[in-house]
């Protein structure tokens, strides 16, 4: 079993409802849920006029490969409405493998891990919530220093999470 880490945001419509789905959707017998962080209301980075996002990072158990568990998220993400019609644009749901255990992988359809991870606070926030000591598989830093070391952002942490206890 391989551990694995998905950041989930979502600024359409019940946001919370949303992530909700995505995890439900995501916890299978191969795709084991453990834990998930708090919510996290974020400002949109890149496109900045639209909704500000909730996010959230899931820790799992997997038997699945990494392009196996890419084609399982981007399944959810459609069946869930998920159109990429803009870049960084307004979705539904976003489901990203940040971490698939210390896999270092770049193949045309994923890298990991994910590229951009190390530069988005409301991946880092919730991933430092979950696991700080974690090391990053390329530079060795802990999350918490990845986290540290970010500067702007808003990321406003809220006080109830989507899912509470460990499944």
């Amino acid at each position: 079993m391989t551990l694995v880490y998905l950041g989930l945001g979502s600024n359409l419509g019940d946001r919370e409802a949303h992530l909700r789905q995505a995890l439900d959707e995501l916890h299978k017998p191969d795709l084991r849920l453990l834990r998930v962080s708090a919510l996290y209301e974020t400002e949109p980075i890149g496109l900045r006029e639209q909704p500000w996002f909730l996010n959230q990072v899931a820790e799992f158990e997997t038997e699945l490969a990494p392009l196996p568990l890419l084609h399982r998220t981007s399944g959810i993400e459609i069946a869930m409405g998920r159109r990429r019609l803009q870049l960084n644009g307004p979705r539904v749901i976003d489901i990203d493998i940040l971490l698939h255990g210390n896999t270092i992988l770049t193949t045309p359809e994923l890298e990991l891990p994910h590229p951009r991870y190390r530069d988005r606070r409301f991946v880092l926030e919730p991933l430092a919530e979950l696991n700080p000591n974690l090391p990053d598989p390329v530079t060795s830093r802990t999350i918490a220093a990845l986290r540290d070391a970010l500067r702007g952002q808003t990321v406003r942490r809220l006080a109830s999470a989507v899912e509470s206890e460990t499944r």
